[in-house]
């Protein structure tokens, strides 16, 4: 992937900030059917962490998700935006932060009938910016994605990595301060997947992003984050937070060094624990 520079010279990543950007607090929800997804949780992201969320299937993981993204309520506890503060925004349960947030979805999601291009102005489009007035933006994307190329393709004529490369772009359109990342790479070959995480990685660092990532792979989760959340089996709730210590860039000899299998092993072991943890009283 590349990135341009005008999109470099406004989102440029800088030092690390601290300062937590959403904060879970004592969520749960209860889903009609009776079914209880997530209890009690809790969680603080900072500013331009990488938190991968792992656990076993029916965790709670994509619900934690949706919530954060606003496209579903929790039953119990809030959902707080404590930097949103500064700028006057209602800050409790996500309101006034959606645009700040894009949602890459584990499958692509895209218009078979539309363009590259058409498919990743449609969130432009939807906020009322002519696709004139945002042809810039777009192609940047792409660009950053490494599409730039493919603007007039069809979704039937691309690759499966590259669909989703389409739906990363049309995720990075709107410069979100959040990227919420629903196990997107899950589907796709091995090779395709290793790609997609390095490119993934580097625009990260490049653009100082926050990035919620939702996997089952213990092996992806070590690759890109620097913490992992581990997710009991439902009701879903956090049970432990690993703080990945390795340094970025991290290229392919980090996955076959002994500080990335330790990690892996300790990341294996809580998730093992985490399957058997029984319910809350």
């Amino acid at each position: 992937m590349n990135t341009t520079p005008r999109f470099q010279e406004e989102t440029a990543r800088s030092q690390p900030v601290a300062s937590t950007l959403v904060s879970l607090q004592n969520v749960s929800k209860t889903f009609a059917n009776g079914t209880i997804a997530l209890r009690d949780m809790s969680l603080d992201i900072a500013q331009g962490d990488f938190v991968s969320l792992l656990g076993p299937s029916g965790c709670g993981k994509s619900t934690a998700l949706r919530i954060i993204a606003g496209l579903g309520d929790a039953s119990a506890g809030e959902v707080m935006w404590p930097s949103s503060a500064r700028t006057g925004e209602d800050t409790s349960n996500g309101a006034g932060t959606n645009q700040d947030i894009s949602f890459v979805f584990q499958e692509p999601t895209l218009m078979p009938w539309a363009s590259v291009f058409s498919n990743v102005y449609l969130p432009l489009r939807l906020k009322g910016l002519s696709k004139q007035a945002a042809r810039d933006d777009v192609m940047g994307a792409l660009e950053m994605v490494g599409l730039e190329g493919f603007a007039k393709s069809y979704p039937r004529e691309l690759s499966g990595g590259m669909k989703m490369r389409v739906s990363i772009a049309r995720a990075l359109v709107t410069k979100p301060k959040l990227l919420l990342m629903d196990e997107p790479f899950a589907a796709l070959d091995e090779i395709t997947r290793f790609k997609l995480n390095n490119d993934l990685l580097h625009l990260w660092e490049a653009f100082g992003w926050t990035v919620i990532f939702v996997t089952h792979s213990v092996f992806e989760s070590v690759y890109l984050s620097n913490r992992i959340i581990v997710m009991a089996a439902r009701p879903g709730r956090v049970v432990e937070d690993i703080p990945i210590d390795a340094p970025y860039p991290r290229e392919e000899e980090f996955r076959t060094s002994d500080t990335y299998n330790d990690f892996c092993r300790r990341a294996s072991q809580a998730l093992h624990g985490a399957m058997e943890v029984s319910e809350p009283a």
